[in-house]
């Protein structure tokens, strides 16, 4: 019996391992390119980065539907099945539009932290980033770092001025990786506290980074405030007039009447602006225009009126 229970307990090598070699063995571990369905790719949570249908991603459809996809993505396989894109979301997008149903992608496992960093540093290549773009990505790769070096949530606070610190901190090696000074990076990641409405226009360059910044430090109630009188008035604040909300806002003396006044008053070397209130006109155009579309409609119609005016004094 014991000799029986002796043979039970040795381990014989399979007909597979006993022929496979160094190098095979090596092989298998190494990670392969999978063309792996569409549908079971998902974006990466809170992915800061747009994927937007312009000319851009329409050419690199095209290139695509030509091509194929030439650089594999890098996906993590998900605990409940299926896959999470790290990197690639814009060759992803670029294959859908192309018709494709698969994308060849890389797998590997990786844990949040990793995969946040990975996706950040893939997508901060890019030639064109949107500040928020930026904003939430230092924000979520310096979570991650000091998540992954043990490190308190608030090791750094987010200032405008920075901090000095004896010993090397996350935000001092995110500003090696990225050249960005320390000081800068925690200026763009208070533009994460900006409400969106307010952010899509630093994104459209209608705010400047500096007054955008400063504005970050008001409350969510006012930041409300001051984009309705912002849109009423047709008008954003210069730098003076961000800092001196902010001031009133951390004494807690700012209010929409507050907003109203700094926000109409004239700046140097401001020219003179023409105001009609969009209550008096906004009933005429349909719902769907634009901006644009409402000036380029008055500027014809004063055309149109102009000329008419001068055939009447020429009889």
């Amino acid at each position: 019996m014991a000799k029986s229970s002796a043979r039970d307990s040795i381990k014989l090598t399979s007909v597979d391992e006993l022929f496979s070699t160094e190098e095979s063995r090596a092989d298998s571990q190494r990670e392969k390119v999978l063309e792996i369905p569409l549908s079971e790719i998902s974006d990466f949570p809170n992915h800061p980065f747009k994927v937007k249908a312009d000319e851009a991603m329409l050419e690199m459809a095209d290139s695509v539907k030509q091509y194929g996809v030439l650089v594999p993505g890098l996906v993590r396989p998900k605990a409940d099945g299926g896959y999470e894109m790290v990197a690639g979301h814009r060759r992803k997008k670029a294959s859908e539009l192309a018709g494709k149903e698969t994308m060849p992608c890389i797998v590997r496992g990786l844990d949040d932290d990793a995969a946040t960093i990975i996706m950040v540093d893939s997508n901060l290549q890019r030639e064109s980033i949107l500040l928020s773009e930026k904003a939430f990505a230092f924000k979520m790769k310096l979570e991650a770092m000091k998540r992954q070096a043990g490190r308190p949530s608030k090791e750094d606070n987010y200032s405008q001025v920075g901090n000095n610190f004896s010993t090397k901190t996350s935000s001092d090696e995110l500003a090696l990786q990225t050249g960005e000074s320390k000081n800068q990076i925690f200026r763009y990641i208070r533009l994460t506290e900006l409400i969106l409405p307010i952010l899509d226009m630093v994104d459209e360059k209608q705010i400047a980074f500096n007054p955008a910044v400063e504005l970050s430090y008001l409350a969510e109630n006012e930041q409300q405030d001051l984009y309705n009188t912002m849109q009423s008035e047709d008008c954003t604040p210069s730098l003076a007039q961000a800092q001196r909300m902010k001031k009133l806002s951390q004494d807690g003396r700012l209010n929409v009447d507050v907003i109203f006044s700094i926000l109409t008053e004239e700046k140097p070397n401001q020219k003179e602006k023409f105001n009609i209130q969009r209550e008096r006109i906004e009933r005429f155009f349909p719902k769907n225009f634009t901006e644009k579309q409402k000036e380029d409609l008055i500027v014809q119609l004063l055309e149109g009126w102009y000329k008419k005016r001068q055939k009447e004094q020429e009889r």
